[in-house]
């Protein structure tokens, strides 16, 4: 019926090659080398994933989706090569030999009905390969309809016969008369409701839309989980209304399954005369449904009809089904029976409910899997792995209180490396949430523009009040520079660089929300150049706020990759003469692999500096390249930053720097919080 698969493969996958030669644009670009690199290795698994990455970078090339479909016919996959196809055409209407190649795999897959409608279409457009193809299929088709037809005729009350001319006649597109005789098989077997499936599909396909929908909706009720999970699928995603719960028991009166939903959804709307009559009709097909009738006895008794009530409740009582029986008991005022619990060994209930714990991680279900961890560690309290996973799953769940306990607890195990994760974890939530939280940063930088070392630092001690969004501290900031000397003729010295002092104060900050945090702070300033006390002691306020946000690759354990950062400060401080500034920084480069202990980061700075009063010292941006280090110590990452920039003032009036400048700076940050 058509070419050798190998064939078929190998000018496909060769065509590929040729047009990945001449691709060399566009996002997918460096997936589609690798998967061609991966074809010429013969490593269809790694071809498979990168086309994948691919095809999600640009998910509208159909030349891609048809490369990644010949590969998958290269490791034995014609499914997922058909679907793939199938996208490929409908991206591609107008190619013939994409199209063609889905209809081959939907032949070869059993989905003869599309390959047919597919070889047809094609056919018309003077193809003779699809012609060939059509007529493969279309004349079995035809002949087996015919032979079916004459087979009902000698014997017209056999269901089979009526449903094997359905099933062809569905596949030739005879949609009329598939659903005429989908119909007549499923009167004469009612009991078959895998027939409701094939006729809702029929007749959705011809656009009887309800009636559709009341088949399968019957079809989706009590029947075998297979053919009740495909109508659920073929089903809009909302729940059925009432009328078309009437319409589907149209079709199917003796479905128990579908009735009593109906009746619980009357009794959801509190329309107690519906459900009691559903619930009649379901005893009157089914006698013994305990359910049906507890739950109609119930609704009688509500309405102080015990007499009618009690013929109902009594089978109940007397069914040995200890659940529903002690439900009736209680709603006729009677003691409930005593059971002895089924003991079941602890290691077995810790083992369970460990796995499922696993499961609904691995799901993403994380709240069921809290409860199966709990219940694994209230049956095996030493196990610390579990223990573990309670923090991690807690904290994921932003319970950081939980979480920080099953750290705390986890801390003590006797396995080394979850004693150490447990410890890491820890210390880095307990700042979050103690009383009193300290921390440290340091930032000394050399610059050859002032051919100095200036210091910033910070020692701040917060206190947290309770679920308060702010949190005071008492400070202590460093902010000088090795020369102690103004660096700027006829100014109170260059200010946003250096303050040549120690400055203690009381503050109060804002929690960050989404990187953006706010702050004012109200201390003194003490010189440590100045020997006057008038002159060394000088009152200091500032506030303002702080945004920082990184995307990308930033410098991380396993990082690699497209970074950008940026950073802004918005800072009032009277010492300025109560001027506002705001620093803006941007970063955006390439983090490197970590080289041993120690990552890298190749970067390009973009820098704005401006003020309130227009002060020409403090308006200027820079640009230039830069390169960062990090490596990890005991308390925390250390970075190492050198930056070669170019600068400009924006204020060029009494301006003694008007030209543009250039400095190489090299400093060190390094943090700590306890």
């Amino acid at each position: 019926m058509r070419r050798s698969r190998p064939g078929r493969v190998l000018a496909g996958l060769a065509s590929a090659l040729i047009a990945a030669a001449a691709q060399t644009h566009g996002p997918e670009w460096q997936s589609l080398d690798k998967a061609y690199a991966a074809l010429r290795e013969k490593a269809y698994d790694a071809a498979v994933a990168h086309f994948q990455a691919a095809v999600s970078a640009a998910p509208q090339r159909a030349d891609i989706r048809k490369d990644l479909a010949y590969t998958y016919l290269k490791i034995g996959e014609p499914e997922a090569a058909r679907d793939q196809f199938a996208q490929a055409m409908r991206l591609d209407p107008a190619g013939q030999h994409v199209a063609l190649e889905y209809a081959f795999l939907c032949y070869e897959t059993r989905m003869q009905a599309e390959a047919r409608r597919v070889f047809d279409r094609i056919r018309k457009l003077g193809n003779p390969t699809a012609e060939q193809a059509f007529q493969n299929i279309d004349r079995p088709l035809a002949e087996g309809i015919a032979r079916w037809q004459r087979a009902i005729e000698l014997a017209p009350d056999n269901w089979s016969n009526h449903e094997e001319l359905a099933k062809l006649a569905e596949q030739r597109d005879q949609l009329e008369l598939a659903a005429r005789n989908y119909e007549i098989a499923l009167h004469l077997r009612p009991d078959l409701r895998y027939l409701l499936l094939d006729l809702g599909r029929v007749w959705k396909m011809q656009g009887r839309t309800e009636q559709a929908h009341a088949a399968l909706l019957a079809a989706s009720r009590g029947t075998e989980p297979r053919v009740a999970e495909t109508a659920r699928e073929l089903l809009p995603s909302r729940y059925p209304y009432v009328y078309e719960f009437r319409r589907a028991i149209g079709i199917d009166p003796k479905n128990t399954e579908l009735r009593r939903e109906l009746a619980y959804l009357f009794l959801e709307m509190d329309q107690i005369p519906g459900a009691e009559i559903e619930f009649t009709e379901v005893l009157r097909n089914e006698p013994n449904d305990l359910l049906s009738a507890a739950q109609l006895g119930f609704l009688r008794l509500k309405r102080n009809d015990a007499a009618g009530a009690r013929p109902l409740l009594e089978p109940v009582l007397r069914s040995g089904n200890e659940e529903l029986a002690d439900r009736v008991r209680f709603a006729l005022g009677l003691p409930r029976t005593l059971r002895k619990r089924p003991e079941t060994p602890r290691s077995k209930v810790s083992v369970e409910a460990k796995l499922l714990a696993e499961k609904s991680l691995q799901a993403g279900y994380l709240k069921d899997a809290l409860k199966y961890l709990r219940i694994a560690h209230e049956n095996d309290p030493l196990d610390f792995s579990i223990i573990l996973k309670l923090g991690w799953t807690s904290n994921i769940l932003h319970d950081d209180k939980e979480a920080i306990r099953w750290f705390r607890l986890a801390r003590k195990s006797p396995d080394h490396a979850i004693a150490r994760e447990a410890s890491h974890a820890y210390r880095s939530l307990r700042p979050a949430l103690a009383r009193f939280r300290t921390s440290l940063w340091a930032f000394p930088f050399f610059s050859t523009r002032w051919h100095t070392v200036f210091s910033y630092a910070q020692l701040k001690t917060e206190m947290r009040l309770g679920e308060l969004p702010f949190r005071p501290y008492v400070s202590l900031r460093l902010m000088g520079d090795s020369r102690g000397r103004t660096l700027i003729p006829n100014l109170a010295g260059p200010q946003y660089l250096s303050d040549t002092a120690v400055i203690a104060g009381l503050g109060i900050g804002t929690k960050n929300w989404r990187g953006l945090s706010g702050w004012m702070e109200a201390g003194t300033a003490m010189s440590y150049l100045s020997r006057a006390r008038s002159s060394r002691l000088t009152p200091d306020y500032r506030g303002g706020l702080a945004f920082g946000r990184g995307f990308g690759h930033n410098l991380g354990p396993s990082s690699r990759g497209w970074f950008y950062e940026t950073t802004a400060d918005a800072i009032f401080i009277s010492r300025f003469d109560n001027d506002f500034l705001v620093y803006s920084q941007h970063r955006t480069g390439y983090t490197l692999p970590a080289a041993g202990a120690v990552q890298w980061q190749l970067y390009w700075n973009g820098n704005l500096t401006a003020d309130a009063k227009r002060l020409y010292w403090a308006n200027f941006h820079e640009t230039g390249p830069g390169l960062r280090l990090q490596w990890q110590s005991a308390y925390g990452p250390v970075r190492l930053s050198v930056d070669a920039l170019r600068g400009e003032y924006l204020m060029r009036r009494n301006n003694p720097y008007g030209g543009p400048f250039y400095d190489i700076r090299a400093g060190l940050w390094y943090a700590f919080t306890y």
